[in-house]
Parts: structure tokens; C-alpha cells; sequence
């Protein structure tokens, strides 16, 4: 095992978990009030509240999946499987920041996109949980 990619791994898993768990605020807080905190958080407006609950709960979902599989040995394979899907996620956000004309904003997604990849590389590949 290399000591320095696995802690690696676990310090960008751990960043993308907390990433997406103070994202999942949209789910309990109104989107107006996540509107005007500024130009970045404008895009709530374009998603009706139960489709900014559905994305919560994935983000939800995700953060658990990243860390929970690993933490209790049960099927650690879904941690690189909800990191692919996390990278999927920011796809998503990355288009739609491009959709809406955002690209100063799209820096954030492009780099959580490209630490979900990260992860999703190294549990698959060099530092797997399993044999």
C-alpha cells in the first residue's frame, strides 16, 4: 500500500464529502435567499424547490457514499463507484454554469470534477479498499 496516496485519497474524500454536505443547505434554505448571496448562486432560481431537494438529497447521498462504504467495511467498491457518480454530478453543474453564461464561476465545479476523478481513479485503480 502507498501511505501517501491512500492518505490522499482520504483528505480529498473528505473535502468532497464536506463540499457536498454544506451544498445540500439548498434543500433548507429558499432559493431567493441563496440567490442573493451573489452572481454564483443565481442558478437556484432556474430549478424549482423539489428539484433543488432531489439534488440535495443525491449530494446527501454522495457525501455518505464516499466515506460511509470504506469507514464500515461494507462493499467499498462504492466508494470509487459514488466518486464516478459525483464527477457525473459536476458534469452536470459544470454545463449548466455554461448553459447560463457562467464561466467565472465554473472554476469551483471543474476542480470538485476533477478531485471526484481523482478519487474515483485512485479506489478503482492503485488504492483500491480491497485485495
Amino acid at each position: 500500500m502507498n501511505l501517501t496516496l491512500h492518505t490522499a485519497l482520504w483528505i480529498v474524500t473528505g473535502l468532497l464529502a464536506a463540499v457536498l454536505l454544506v451544498s445540500t443547505s439548498k434543500m433548507f434554505v429558499p432559493r431567493e435567499r441563496i440567490a442573493s448571496v451573489g452572481h454564483a448562486g443565481e442558478w437556484v432560481l432556474d430549478f424549482s424547490p423539489g428539484a433543488l431537494r432531489v439534488i440535495g438529497t443525491l449530494e446527501l447521498l454522495a457525501a455518505a457514499g464516499l466515506v460511509l462504504p470504506a469507514v464500515l467495511d461494507i462493499a467499498p467498491v462504492l466508494v470509487p463507484v459514488t466518486a464516478t457518480c459525483v464527477a457525473a454530478l459536476f458534469v452536470g453543474a459544470a454545463t449548466m454554469r455554461l448553459r447560463r453564461g457562467e464561466r467565472a464561476t465554473i472554476v469551483p465545479d471543474l476542480v470538485y470534477l476533477a478531485l471526484a476523478v481523482f478519487v474515483a481513479w485512485g479506489r478503482f485503480g492503485p488504492e483500491p479498499f480491497t485485495g
